[in-house]
C-alpha cells in the first residue's frame, strides 16, 4: 500500500531494526526506519539475571540510533509498564527526542522524567486513539487495545512501502474493567486496505483458547471478601496493574473496607491514575497508610507491591518484620494476585513460607488473568489484519516459534514469517522481505548511579569473589634496597574463616615470604613480575590445599 503523503524513493527500503525485546521477555525497542526517518516503538528495560550481581537494571545498547540521531524523530510508546518504559530515563541523556504516548502512559513516563530530572529537556506530546501523528516519512495511528494496564495502544505505522501493524502488548477484553473494549473494526478496516507486515505479541502464543476477562478477577475478589470477612486482608499485585486495583477497591467498598495502598511504586502509578481519571475510588475508601491502624483489622484492605517476591518490596518487608509501618502476622490473609514471571518462582515461594510461617493464611491460585493474547485472539487479529508478512514480537524463542506455527496454520507461507533476533534488520517493500545485515544489540548494566560502567569483566570478578572469596596480600619493600621491610600479610574474605585456618594461611605467608625474597636475591625490582610470580604460588598452593580458586590481589606497598 502507498502512502499518499509520503513519496516513495527508487530503490528505497523499509527497515524493522529490533534493538531488544526478542528472545526475552522484556527491555522492548524497536525502530523503524526509512530514509532519512527512524521512529522508535518502545525503550524498555529488564531485571538482571542471577549471575548479574549487583546489577539492578539493564537497557538496551541504543549505539544505532546515537548513530543515526539525525533521523531519529520521536518514541512511541504502546503502554506504561517497564519493559516498555523503563529505559527512556536513561536513554533520552543520549537519543532526546519526542515521546508519543497516551494518558496514562505519558503520567508514567512524566513521574520518571521528574525524578531524574529531565521534564524541563524532554518534549512530551499526549496522543488519543485514533489520532495519527506524522514523523517524517512516517505516519502513526494510535488504535485502542486492552492490556493489564489502562491506555494500552496497538499502532499502525504507515510507510511508503505500507503498512506496519505493531499489536503492542494484548489481549481482545470485550468487558474491560475501565474504557472501551479494543478496537476490533479499526483493525478490520486497516487489513481491509491492506497490511504489509504484522508484528504481533507472542508471550501466550503456547497458550489454547483465550485469555478471561479481567473482570473475572472481580468476582473472585467478592468471594475471597466473603469467605475472610474476619480477617485483615493484604492483596499483593503488579504496581502497574490498574484495573486490578481497581477492583480490589470496588471490592473492598461493597463490603465496607478502607484501602491503603503501599510500595513506592505502586503509591505513584495509583496516584496518577487518579489525577487523570483512569480509575475511580469511591469517597473515603483510600485512606493513609498512618490511618489504617484506626480501623479494625475486618475493615482494613492492604494493597502492596512484592507479588513477585522482591526482596525490598513492601511486602517482603511486612513479611520479615523491617517494614516501619505494617507487618502480617496470625490471622491475616495474603492474596497473591499475580503468577510468578519466568526466574521469580523462587523468591515466591520463599516468602510465601515466611508469610505462612508468621500464620498468615496465604492464597496464590486463580485469582489472576494474564495481560495476554491467547491463541484464539492470535489467530482473531491475523484473520482481521491479513498481512502479508508476519514478525513475531515480544518473547522468548519459544513464544515466536509458537506464534509462526499459528500464522503458518491460518495459511501463510512459510518463506513470509519471520522470525528475527535482537540486532537483525529486516528490510522490506510491497513485494518481498529479507534479513539484511545487523547492528550492534546487547545488554548496558545499570549499577546504582553508573550506567555501563560495569560490563563483562567487572561481572566476572563479581562471580569469582562470591563464589570463592578472596586473598590479599600486602608487603612492604624497601624504595632504595627493595628488600622486604614489613609482611607479607595475609587478608582473607570469603575464602576460609581464619580463626580456624591459622596454619593455612601461615603456611601461605611463608611460601610468599620465601618467593619474594628469591625475587630480591636475583635482583628482580619488577612489581609486576613479583606480584605474577606471588599470585601464581599462591594460587597453586591454595589449590592443592582446599581445592578452591579465591581471587588473588597482591598489593607492594613502597616506603
Amino acid at each position: 500500500m502507498k502512502n499518499n503523503n509520503n513519496s516513495k524513493a527508487e530503490g528505497a527500503k523499509l527497515k524493522v531494526i529490533p534493538l531488544g525485546g526478542l528472545e526475552q521477555i522484556g527491555m522492548n525497542i524497536t525502530a523503524f526506519e526509512y530514509e532519512d526517518s527512524i521512529v522508535v516503538v518502545d525503550c524498555g528495560l529488564s531485571f538482571p539475571a542471577d549471575d548479574m550481581l549487583g546489577i539492578d537494571l539493564v537497557i538496551p545498547d541504543v549505539s544505532y540510533l546515537k548513530n543515526n540521531i539525525d533521523k531519529v524523530k520521536a518514541f512511541v510508546i504502546t503502554h506504561g509498564h517497564e519493559d516498555h518504559i523503563g529505559a527512556l530515563p536513561y536513554v533520552l541523556r543520549e537519543v532526546n527526542v519526542p515521546i508519543y504516548a497516551t494518558r496514562l502512559t505519558m503520567g508514567i513516563i512524566e513521574n520518571k522524567l521528574i525524578e531524574h530530572k529531565l521534564m524541563d529537556i524532554t518534549e512530551r506530546v499526549v496522543v488519543s486513539f485514533g489520532q495519527t501523528v506524522n514523523l517524517g516519512q512516517f505516519k502513526v495511528e494510535f488504535i485502542k487495545t486492552n492490556h493489564s494496564i489502562v491506555d494500552a495502544a496497538a499502532l499502525a505505522i504507515y510507510s511508503p512501502e505500507g503498512v506496519i501493524v505493531h499489536t503492542g502488548d494484548f489481549k481482545v477484553d470485550y468487558t474491560p474493567v475501565y474504557g472501551d473494549a479494543i478496537d476490533l473494526q479499526r483493525f478490520a478496516e486497516i487489513g481491509r486496505k491492506g497490511v504489509l507486515a504484522l508484528m504481533c505479541d507472542s508471550t501466550n502464543a503456547e497458550r489454547p483458547g483465550f485469555t478471561p476477562s479481567e473482570k473475572t478477577v472481580g468476582k473472585t475478589f467478592d468471594n475471597l471478601f466473603m469467605e475472610h470477612k474476619n480477617s485483615r486482608i493484604f492483596v499483593a499485585t503488579f504496581a502497574s496493574n490498574v484495573d486490578r486495583v481497581q477492583q480490589i477497591i470496588n471490592t473492598a467498598h461493597k463490603f465496607g473496607r478502607k484501602v491503603t495502598v503501599e510500595g513506592r511504586s505502586m503509591v505513584n502509578i495509583i496516584e496518577t491514575a487518579i489525577r487523570l481519571e483512569c480509575i475511580s475510588v469511591p469517597e473515603e475508601t483510600l485512606v493513609d497508610i498512618d490511618m489504617i491502624r484506626n480501623y479494625p483489622p475486618d475493615r482494613q484492605v492492604i494493597i502492596t507491591t512484592g507479588s513477585q517476591g522482591e526482596s525490598m518490596a513492601a511486602l517482603s518487608r511486612m513479611a520479615n518484620g523491617t517494614h516501619r509501618k505494617l507487618s502480617v502476622g496470625a490471622g491475616d490473609t495474603v492474596i497473591f494476585s499475580s503468577h510468578p514471571i519466568p526466574g521469580n518462582e523462587k523468591p515466591v515461594t520463599k516468602i510465601i513460607n515466611e508469610l505462612l510461617a508468621k500464620g498468615a493464611e496465604v492464597i496464590f491460585q486463580d485469582v489472576h488473568v494474564s495481560g495476554h493474547a491467547c491463541q484464539e485472539e492470535i489467530k482473531l487479529i491475523y484473520t482481521l489484519i491479513q498481512p502479508k508478512f508476519a514478525i513475531p514480537a515480544h518473547g522468548e524463542y519459544k513464544h515466536l516459534k509458537a506464534q509462526a506455527r499459528i500464522a503458518e496454520e491460518l495459511g501463510m507461507d512459510k518463506e513470509n514469517i519471520f522470525i528475527l533476533s535482537s540486532g537483525d534488520v529486516l528490510e522490506l517493500d510491497r513485494d518481498s522481505a529479507k534479513v539484511a545485515g545487523c547492528v550492534p544489540v546487547g545488554d548496558i548494566l545499570v549499577d546504582g548511579l553508573g550506567v555501563g560502567d560495569v560490563g563483562n569483566v567487572v561481572l566476572r570478578d563479581r562471580q569469582h569473589l562470591a563464589e570463592d572469596g578472596i586473598l590479599i596480600v600486602v608487603m612492604c619493600l624497601d624504595q632504595l634496597s627493595g628488600e622486604l621491610v614489613a609482611g607479607p600479610d595475609i587478608v582473607s574474605r570469603g575464602f576460609v574463616f581464619v580463626k580456624e585456618s591459622e596454619d593455612l594461611i601461615e603456611e601461605a605467608r611463608a611460601l610468599v615470604e620465601s618467593t619474594v625474597e628469591g625475587y630480591i636475591t636475583r635482583h628482580i625490582s619488577d612489581w609486576g613480575r613479583i606480584k605474577t610470580g606471588t599470585k601464581d604460588v599462591l594460587s597453586e598452593f591454595v589449590w592443592k590445599k582446599t581445592k578452591r580458586r579465591p581471587m588473588i590481589l597482591p598489593i607492594i606497598q613502597e616506603v
